[in-house]
């Protein structure tokens, strides 16, 4: 599959939008996605408990599904 890359840029710095803050040196945003978010997939049982200390989720077959489907519908090259 090739992907569009200027939509998944686009993608991510909106995502940078949930995790922004001002300091004095100006807006800054945190890398990780956000722990409500994550937490909701959580919830749905998408992935594995976020909270842990490991630095990566594990996704359930039906998490994996549909992220592989969601990828494709919003970054493949058409």
């Amino acid at each position: 599959m090739e992907v569009d890359a200027e939509k998944l840029q686009q993608a991510v710095f909106a995502l940078l939008h949930l995790n922004k803050f001002e300091q004095k040196s100006g807006k800054r945003a945190w890398k990780a996605l956000p722990w409500s978010v994550m937490d909701q997939l959580h919830d749905k049982g998408y992935i594995s408990d976020p909270a842990k200390k490991a630095k990566s989720v594990c996704l359930s077959d039906e998490g994996a599904r549909l992220s592989d489907e969601l990828f494709q519908k919003l970054f493949a090259v058409k």
